[in-house]
């Protein structure tokens, strides 16, 4: 009965399996026609029979139906896969080829350069051109020239591209599989005169007007809202542009559970929907211009969508909208599960790796989870008092979304934010303010007198936003950090909310023995994963940029050793080394069974390991020292014969902080001499376990 009155459910339940089968089987593109052919053969034919026949054998004709949709999930993530396409570069680039690329944005200023996602078009091969297809990441040193390139530039250079490379840390994220989903497969570090710019400008009338949109907002924000960390608040919340935002903001908004309001996301489309529907009202008084009304209303939602760089979230809530709009124009109203799974069926039709994406999946986990559990909430508790009563429905509504994100967000994030009610309390209206007040402004910018008030008001507004969660960050234990689950406690966590919750409405005792047996099952898995937590041994070498970082581990513990300057920063705190040992359910500890330390010589579990960075040259070096490991950090300055005379190292690592040069001398060496030789850099981190 629920699939008759959802059909959407039913076609995406295949379709999004079809996908899954893809990407993790990567079965050839003639098995998913294959697929297709019967499956639509089989629907068709069983789909013409009448009578009883065709009551008889419904299920071959629905059977059909799902063979169908698994086999067009299957053929999109094959054909969006841009390593299947013919044109794909890297069947046609070799190191030696010039490249003509378009940039597809305006490059970003980072610490150290300038960065550009671009769109390859063709690779020179002796004065002809092949045409090809593709994205890289381009990285710009920062000169001045470089700061004025803009999105649409065609560049001509001939420098070797490196492939795109994972990290290798325990728990990274798969920022290889993340470029992947984008086309972007290579990247590559040009000084100025790397490159040639010619005079062709590449870019659609459509992507210049976004363009000119977005830098018209950012420049708006930045004239009149001045302080660097309330601009960049603004700029986020408003167009979902995060490049100015502070850092460890972004972490307190995250630790408090209410980043949310930073991602533009539903809660900003229906926001603006809400305000567009005011200002057009009076178009919907005659018939005559209520097509008008939906068009306007559309044309602006999907310029913001657009204008808002087109992230997954605002995307779904843009469809959504769309088909709500559609709906009451034509006077029809469905079940906003079919919308829901209507969604997101087009979503995944025109990017099937979406599915992957965590703001895809919590955008649909919080709007499904909000139609489920918020009418149960929300009655629990009879409020009188009207304003009492809107506190209530903005806490039911926060409460009745966080059930079915958690799960996902525990997986993702490893977290969960103690005071996630209270914030959204007090950070949801403060924040509609700051967007409504973000539009007004972008609005009346010409007016100066005008932009300037809203500008210090707004400034002021996000200044007390940002110190009310900067000071909900410190509260006592203000997050519980350090959780590690895998898939399958995942499913498990969602096979007990299913169950509990079936429980609970229907009295059915088989949802709580349902949830019992998921609850055991959780646990048993955990319980597992803590025994062999207990049992390793092992050393790590991480790969960070610019810095060199051991761990020394045991069992549940561990001691570090590296770069002072690295445990200082924020960004490989926050981006590396947590995650990693969040991943390996570890804790750091001053003292440890069979660690010992003397300086730069370490021994753990029996394993000696020498630690040469540029404090330990050549000099500190004595006597013959026979080692495991030699670990190399920064621009070590050694001489090979006496290095290997006095040590003998069974194994040499060149940590991320060794310049690539020094790193290639080394494996030349250590080739010639067969001594096993790791890099991080093109390796990824150095794990040895034992």
């Amino acid at each position: 009965m629920f699939l008759r009155q959802n059909p959407f459910v039913k076609l995406l339940i295949p379709f999004a399996s079809g996908i899954l089968i893809q990407w993790y089987l990567q079965p050839p593109g003639k098995i998913g026609v294959l697929i297709l052919l019967i499956g639509g053969t089989l629907y068709s034919f069983f789909s013409l029979l009448k009578g009883f026949a065709r009551w008889k054998y419904s299920w071959l004709s629905g059977a059909g139906l799902g063979a169908a949709m698994l086999a067009v999930g299957m053929l999109l993530a094959y054909i969006k896969d841009v390593r299947n396409h013919p044109l794909w570069m890297g069947h046609h680039y070799s190191a030696e080829q010039a490249i003509v690329a378009v940039l597809q944005e305006f490059p970003v200023e980072k610490e150290r350069s300038y960065k550009a996602e671009a769109q390859v078009q063709y690779c020179i091969v002796e004065d002809s051109k092949q045409k090809v297809r593709g994205r890289i990441i381009i990285y710009f040193s920062k000169d001045s020239c470089n700061a004025h390139l803009k999105a649409g530039d065609q560049l001509l250079f001939q420098k070797s591209l490196q492939e795109i490379r994972n990290t290798g840390n325990p728990g990274a994220f798969d920022y290889k599989r993340y470029a992947l989903f984008n086309e972007i497969t290579h990247t590559i570090y040009l000084t100025d005169t790397e490159y040639v710019k010619l005079s062709e400008n590449n870019i659609s009338a459509w992507k210049k007007l976004i363009f000119k949109m977005r830098s018209y907002v950012l420049q708006t924000i930045r004239q009149y809202i001045k302080d660097p960390k309330e601009q960049g608040l603004a700029e986020a919340m408003l167009i979902g542009y995060r490049e100015d935002l502070d850092k460890e903001l972004l972490q307190a908004y995250t630790n408090t559970g209410v980043v949310h309001v930073i991602a533009v996301s539903g809660m900003h489309l229906a926001m603006l929907y809400w305000v567009i529907n005011i200002v057009l009202q009076p178009l919907l008084r005659k018939s005559t211009t209520r097509w008008l009304h939906t068009l306007l209303v559309l044309l602006i939602l999907w310029s913001f969508a657009f204008v808002a760089g087109g992230a997954a979230s605002v995307v779904r809530a843009a469809v959504m909208f769309t088909f709500i709009t559609i709906g009451r124009q034509i006077n029809r109203n469905t079940s906003i599960y079919n919308i829901l799974a209507a969604a997101a069926f087009f979503q995944l039709c025109y990017n099937p790796y979406w599915l992957w994406n965590a703001g895809f999946q919590l955008s649909y986990m919080a709007v499904l989870s909000i139609v489920v559990f918020y009418k149960p909430i929300y009655n629990l508790l009879y409020v009188r008092n009207e304003i009492l009563n809107k506190v209530w429905q903005l806490a039911s509504v926060s409460m009745a979304a966080q059930i079915l994100t958690t799960p996902l967000a525990l997986y993702n994030f490893h977290q969960f934010p103690i005071y996630f009610l209270l914030a959204n309390l007090v950070v949801v209206p403060a924040s509609s303010m700051v967007l409504v007040g973000t539009l007004l402004l972008t609005v009346i910018a010409p007016v100066r007198l005008l932009a300037v008030e809203m500008g210090k008001i707004l400034e002021g507004l996000i200044w007390w936003l940002n110190s009310f969660i900067e000071i909900m960050g410190t509260f006592p234990l203000a997050v519980w950090s350090g959780i590690q689950i895998g898939v399958g406690q995942t499913v498990l966590l969602y096979i007990v909310i299913a169950a509990m919750f079936f429980w609970l409405r229907e009295k059915n005792k088989a949802g709580l023995w349902t949830a019992l047996a998921a609850i055991f099952l959780f646990w048993a898995i955990r319980a597992w994963a803590i025994y062999e937590v207990d049992r390793q041994r092992k050393i790590v070498v991480y790969h960070i940029p610019r810095y060199g970082v051991m761990d020394f581990i045991g069992g549940r513990n561990f001691y570090a050793v590296g770069d002072n300057a690295a445990f200082q920063d924020f960004a490989v705190q926050t981006f590396t080394l947590h995650p990693a040992r969040t991943f390996q359910r570890v804790r750091r500890s001053e003292v440890m069974a069979g660690f010992s330390r003397h300086g730069n010589a370490i021994i753990f579990q029996g394993k000696k390991v020498l630690w040469i960075n540029e404090a330990l040259n050549e000099t500190n070096l004595s006597g013959t020292i026979p080692v495991d490991i030699v670990v190399f950090s920064g621009n070590t300055r050694i001489t090979t014969d006496k290095f290997f005379n006095q040590l003998t190292p069974k194994h040499i690592v060149a940590d991320g902080s060794v310049p690539a040069g020094k790193a290639r001398y080394w494996k030349r060496v250590c080739d010639s001499l067969q001594v096993p030789f790791h890099y991080t850099v093109a390796d990824g981190a150095f794990v040895m376990n034992f």
